[in-house]
């Protein structure tokens, strides 16, 4: 029985590690799909790749976009990232860590990917409950770009493609992904979250991205394999 395909987007992090077993686990042939896009972060990039391999993607992608051209972001401009804020700091307000449009960008080649391999389906790793509140991360952003992808491409127009767009951990916290995650028994030690991580690739241990990480994994219940040159002390989600 030929299984269905579906592009994952494959950041190398815990989210969309975990959407991708989570694909494999519903039965579908995986084609992974990560950006070269001048991140600083770009160790995820080698981390994606050990993932794919771990998840046996069919086969996996690094699409090279230069989004630095742009700016307007710490992580792809000379910003600073932001370090140590607290929860209520970390939920308030749009950080200078977003991206602007990434996630409208990646979904456009993850679109053109799928009608090229006549795929219906396409997983994201968006969260709206433990993030750092970008706006393409929302439910109503991936309703929105769902309706519009469907008007999109000739597959569409001529009723060979009804794309669905699937967001599972949409609305859970971090510890419950996590859990997910070694409920499929994904290996964590081979992601990486960090906005700022060191030449050989250890977490900064206070980035938002290190902080909701490792306050996901206190919560959880598992121990957090990555490697910090700081390590973080999360007490009742405080930063001490």
């Amino acid at each position: 029985m030929t299984r269905k395909k579906a592009v994952v987007l494959l950041s190398g992090g815990v989210d969309s590690t975990t959407v991708a077993a989570i694909a494999r686990a519903e039965g579908f042939e995986v084609y992974a799909l990560t950006f070269d896009y001048g991140q600083r972060h770009a160790i995820e990039i080698e981390c994606a790749r050990t993932v794919a391999a771990q998840i046996r993607a069919t086969q996996h992608l690094v699409a090279r976009i230069d989004l630095r051209i742009f700016g307007g972001s710490a992580l792809t401009g000379e910003f600073s990232v932001p370090k140590a804020r607290t929860v209520e700091q970390v939920g308030a307000g749009i950080p200078i860590t977003y991206v602007p449009a990434r996630n409208t960008i990646f979904l456009s080649f993850a679109l053109a990917w799928a009608e090229v391999l006549d795929a219906s389906d396409i997983f994201i790793g968006v969260n709206a409950i433990d993030y750092s509140g970008y706006p393409d991360c929302r439910p109503e952003f991936i309703q929105a770009y769902e309706r519009m992808a469907n008007l999109a491409t000739k597959a569409g127009v001529e009723g060979r493609q009804e794309l669905a767009i699937h967001t599972p951990l949409i609305m859970l916290t971090k510890a419950d992904i996590i859990r997910r995650g070694h409920d499929l028994a994904v290996d964590y030690s081979a992601t990486s979250s960090c906005y700022d991580p060191s030449e050989t690739g250890e977490a900064c241990g206070y980035c938002d991205s290190c902080l909701i990480r490792k306050r996901g994994f206190v919560a959880s219940g598992f121990k957090d394999p990555a490697a910090y040159r700081a390590e973080p002390q999360i007490t009742n989600d405080v930063l001490r």
